[in-house]
């Protein structure tokens, strides 16, 4: 990495310059900035000798402060989170980069709750809470210390999207007429990509005796979907598969509890690759790199790395930054602003996370910009996309072969998705600049094979659509405003099945309660128990409806072969776990073991005021709003309600039962009052709410369809608030 002579001359046009204008900033400052030159060149040298950054003196940092070279603040995370275990190497490669183009580095951190480790406990409560404490601490430092600019080590869940709101918050500020000051401009540079697993052999050995075991008792159900999730690259997401099975082993009488504890032991030592990173599979953390570079703010090179990136791709990553410096073309909100439509098509055509529906509307809310979830849609309906991904993570096509192929040059990532929606004709907007420096049209205009041939099955991005049904559906019905569903992750057979589709609702006041009787042997009976509170000619007309027999009648002994021929399905309600209820936390686990239960997983639903994590699959609903909390009345749904989901027609509405009983679908114009029941269960609720730290709370926050952003930050973007 040879010293810089482009841009070290470059100062920050800017009227007030806060070290300038404020001595104690310049008293204070130098000698942290010589501080983390001196400790980055210990770190870097050790990779390269040739790094030496020369004298760093304290009268040279003063000096560069008064003349207002650019001030660059690296943002890490923690090294808590398996995504920032390799950041030391990054961050003194980057700082030294800085020093050596004129500028004047910072480094600081931010804690980064992972999603994963925080899934089915407490830690749920506080992970969404987290991204807008994030963003806020972000936009405090930049602003306390003055930083021009950001170099960000991007990671995993909610850090990318936080980091990105703060500093769009901060670019919005320094807007103001009397601020005086420049905009802000930021790189980020996604993490690397976490290897998977492998299953130990005497872990498999245990479970193949188990599946044996299961099969000799009858319990083929079991054996099956534990075999398939064997099929699985090892990932904390399959890890929570693999508790839910053994659970029900237990329950069983197939294993003991030892026996399960030791296997689940075994899988959790076997799970992460040394080097970290973000996990494998299509979850928040890919979902979130993939945002990042459809907002055009990645350099190309940065996209899919597979350890810290080497000494030039950060060089060159630093060069781009100073690239935009000066130019209102590439400030945060500029870049944001006009790369909207863009992500959200490539969010729709790679099947991203849904809690992306969450973050990309929070982003523009922190950008100044009045989006909302209803903005998503109507770009959903104006441009269509097919799904252009075939990732799997029990075919050979996971994110980490996908960042091998990267590598090798087989695909260029997100330049290939755009070039192959624009031979598809899909209206994508190739003016809109990245951080690259160039427009979209420039970056793929050579960009004639996007992908490689000889990858033939083996791609995970293909040219040829997988299916046109792609992304997360904006939902609406009677008893809500909104709701999402994932239709990417669903398969074909459920998207069938789903269409045109009458279901029995079980309800649930929390995920835990939904997790036991999913894992309970007991769960025929207690399905038994929820549908002897539907009246005997509502149920018929039910069944018959699905299964279009006229002749069906409902008989408990055939429950089985009811749901799964069809004509009997079961919508799972878990409520109260909106934003404002109990920090809107993630259905992961209820989901994932619904997913890998065959008896429920093409029968039924689950519907929630909650969210899911990135890698749910299956019929997954949520984001119900308005939340329980706040009188929304999927709080009002009881065992034995009858809901009617259109997938066509983007509807789920509870049905009026009495016009079910004489053969008519008809929804309820609103839900019935349950005056008593809701006052019980928002009782319930707010007790429950005792759990959470009471300065974690969101209890000023927006709804879901603004992406739950704190109630200042909406009305800024509404223009209310100057």
């Amino acid at each position: 990495m040879n010293r810089s002579t482009d841009f070290k001359e470059i100062v920050i046009h800017e009227e007030y310059n806060s070290y300038r204008e404020c001595i104690q900033g310049l008293a204070n400052e130098p000698i942290c900035v010589r501080h983390t030159v001196l400790k980055s060149w210990d770190v870097a040298r050790l990779i390269d000798s040739s790094l030496d950054p020369g004298e760093v003196t304290l009268k040279e940092i003063v000096h560069r402060l008064v003349i207002n070279r650019p001030r660059i603040a690296v943002i890490t995370g923690s090294i808590d989170h398996p995504a920032h275990l390799r950041d030391d190497v990054h961050i003194s490669l980057a700082v030294l980069r800085i020093w050596q183009n004129g500028g004047v580095p910072f480094v600081f951190g931010i804690p980064v709750i992972c999603d994963g480790t925080a899934q089915s406990n407490i830690g749920q409560c506080y992970s969404l809470a987290s991204r807008n404490h994030t963003a806020s601490a972000v936009n405090i430092t930049f602003e306390g210390h003055s930083y021009h600019a950001a170099y960000v080590l991007s990671s995993c869940d909610k850090f990318p999207a936080a980091v990105l709101c703060g500093l769009a918050a901060t670019d919005v500020a320094r807007s103001h007429k009397d601020r005086k000051q420049a905009p802000v401009w930021a790189v980020f540079v996604p993490g690397h990509v976490l290897k998977g697993g492998t299953i130990p052999k005497n872990v498999r050995d245990s479970l193949n005796s188990l599946i044996g075991t299961a099969c000799t008792q009858g319990h083929t159900d079991l054996a099956d979907d534990i075999q398939e999730n064997m099929r699985y690259i090892l990932q904390c997401s399959s890890d929570e598969a693999f508790a839910g099975q053994l659970k029900r082993a237990v329950l069983l009488d197939l294993l003991s509890e030892e026996e399960s504890r030791q296997i689940l032991n075994d899988l959790a030592a076997a799970t992460c690759d040394t080097k970290g990173g973000i996990c494998a599979f299509n979850g928040t953390g890919n979902s979130s790199r993939t945002l990042i570079c459809a907002l055009g703010l990645a350099p190309p090179e940065t996209e899919l790395l597979m350890d810290a990136p080497a000494p030039k791709v950060v060089a060159d990553a630093v060069d781009i930054l100073y690239r935009s410096l000066n130019q209102e073309e590439f400030r945060v909100t500029n870049m944001v602003g006009r790369n909207y439509k863009n992500a959200v098509r490539i969010h729709n055509t790679t099947g991203s996370s849904s809690n992306i529906m969450l973050h990309l509307p929070a982003i523009m809310r922190y950008a100044g910009f009045d989006v909302t979830l209803a903005d998503y849609e109507k770009v959903r309906k104006e441009t269509p996309v097919p799904e252009l991904f075939a990732h799997s993570l029990n075919e050979g096509r996971d994110t980490f072969v996908m960042a091998q192929q990267f590598k090798k040059g087989q695909h260029r990532g997100v330049d290939s998705l755009v070039r192959i929606l624009s031979d598809l004709g899909i209206a994508m907007d190739l003016d809109a600049p990245t951080m690259a420096g160039q427009t979209w049209q420039q970056r793929i205009f050579e960009l004639s094979v996007p992908v490689a041939p000889e990858l033939g099955e083996k791609s995970i991005i293909r040219t040829t659509p997988v299916r046109q049904a792609s992304g997360v559906e904006v939902l609406r019905g009677n008893f809500m405003s909104t709701s999402i569903v994932k239709i990417a992750g669903m398969s074909d057979r459920q998207i069938s099945r789903f269409d045109d589709q009458l279901l029995v609702v079980r309800y649930y006041e929390n995920e835990h309660l939904c997790i036991d009787e999913i894992s309970s042997p007991q769960l025929t009976t207690l399905l038994e128990q929820t549908l002897r509170k539907v009246p005997g000619a509502q149920l018929d007309q039910l069944l018959q409806y699905n299964s279009k027999d006229p002749s069906l009648t409902y008989d408990p002994s055939r429950l089985h072969d009811l749901v799964t021929q069809g004509a009997l399905s079961f919508a799972f309600v878990i409520a109260g776990q909106g934003p404002k209820a109990f920090g809107m936390p993630e259905m992961f686990a209820p989901s994932q073991n619904l997913k890998h239960h065959q008896f429920l997983e093409a029968s039924s639903l689950l519907i929630t005021d909650g969210r899911y994590s990135g890698v749910t699959k299956g019929a997954c609903i949520g984001h119900v709003t308005p939340e329980a909390f706040e009188g929304g009345a999927i709080g009002r749904l009881v065992d034995g309600d009858i809901l009617h989901f259109s997938l066509k027609e983007n509807r789920l509405n509870v049905v009026d039962p009495t016009a079910l009983e004489g053969g008519t679908i008809s929804s309820y114009e609103t839900v019935p009052e349950r005056a008593a029941l809701e006052k019980d269960r928002y009782d319930k609720m707010l007790e429950r709410m005792g759990q959470i730290a009471a300065s974690n709370l969101m209890s000023d926050v927006t709804d879901a369809e603004k992406g739950c952003v704190p109630a200042a930050v909406d009305l800024r973007a509404r223009k209310i608030l100057p």
